[in-house]
């Protein structure tokens, strides 16, 4: 099936199966901490594991592409966009519950919004989780982290919803082949849940952390500029920000996009950036860490669509 008519395929099974929740032409920029980037060619807020079987069959019968979001913080999306089906939870996956010491909830309930639940009872482990804009679907792929803290570390079991194969599965935290920054959970799915286990704690001292971590990252970060969060994974017993400061990379720009001041590991989008900027400025900036240290940054930041030059 050609790539037109697999969308068009793609597009009659989800709009009679969930009406209005299947956009078409979406721009993705809104949909990124970056605010840029081109339009998905569907674009699905599925709003129960039916829309997400809909969403099965449309891919399996068509062969389009899928790509999963969350908060789209650690994401660049190309001008030209994705063509293909983006799916990003609706408002019925977020959810939090508790039983005793452990927390579920669903897939795109804000991670910091679940921070303050666990606080809200008296349950620690999850502080880290307060300054970091991602879903918990989202935290949980990546195996989101900071202030000494990870998913992985609290994370019990996974819930996926399989694309291809249109079922659900459960996923122990021990299977689900958690790193640093990464998960080995499949690609084609998607997380409608996770359990946390976390401590009974202290209130006081659980607020505390909260109120720290917030506050570096305000003192350290440039929350008021549009940004993915850190743009590399720091290499072993290193920064990135220290190698990209050591190396000469503070204050480099491609078009309108800038290494941070603030932050060397942060790359902003200024008035005007296009996603082939901020490309181009990641290049240079791997490119100039490379050659002044022999150390190679690995990109914590996905890329989504065609860019003119790989990284």
């Amino acid at each position: 099936m050609s790539a037109p008519d697999g969308l068009e395929r793609a597009r009659q099974i989800l709009s009679g199966a969930c009406g209005g929740r299947l956009k078409t032409d979406f721009s993705m920029a809104p949909l990124t901490t970056f605010r840029i980037g081109g339009p998905a060619a569907l674009y699905l807020e599925p709003d129960s594991i039916q829309d997400l079987e809909a969403a099965g069959r449309a891919v399996a019968e068509s062969g389009v592409d899928s790509l999963v979001i969350g908060k789209g913080s650690n994401l660049l999306v190309s001008d030209e966009g994705f063509k293909g089906l983006v799916i990003r939870l609706g408002r019925s996956f977020r959810w939090a519950a508790r039983s005793g010491d452990r927390l579920t909830a669903g897939g795109a309930m804000p991670l910091p919004a679940l921070s303050g639940v666990a606080l809200h009872h008296g349950l620690t482990g999850l502080g880290f989780g307060v300054a970091i804009p991602a879903t918990v679907g989202g935290a949980v792929r990546m195996n989101a982290g900071a202030h000494g803290g990870e998913v992985s570390d609290v994370a019990e079991s996974v819930e996926v919803f399989l694309l291809r194969e249109g079922s659900t599965a459960h996923v122990p935290a021990s299977d689900a082949g958690f790193s640093y920054r990464r998960s080995e959970l499949n690609p084609d799915s998607v997380i409608v849940s996770a359990t946390f286990l976390l401590r009974q704690g202290e209130p006081g001292e659980i607020r505390q952390e909260m109120d720290e971590a917030r506050e570096w990252r305000r003192r350290t970060q440039p929350l008021a500029e549009p940004n993915c969060g850190s743009v590399f994974k720091n290499p072993p017993n290193d920064h990135a920000a220290r190698l990209i400061e050591a190396s000469g990379g503070k204050g480099l720009a491609v078009g309108g996009a800038s290494v941070s001041a603030k932050h060397a590991n942060f790359i902003v989008a200024g008035e005007g950036a296009t996603a082939s900027d901020v490309a181009s400025l990641i290049a240079m900036v791997r490119s100039l860490v490379e050659a002044k240290t022999d150390i190679s940054l690995e990109p914590e930041v996905h890329l989504v669509g065609e860019f003119p030059r790989a990284l």
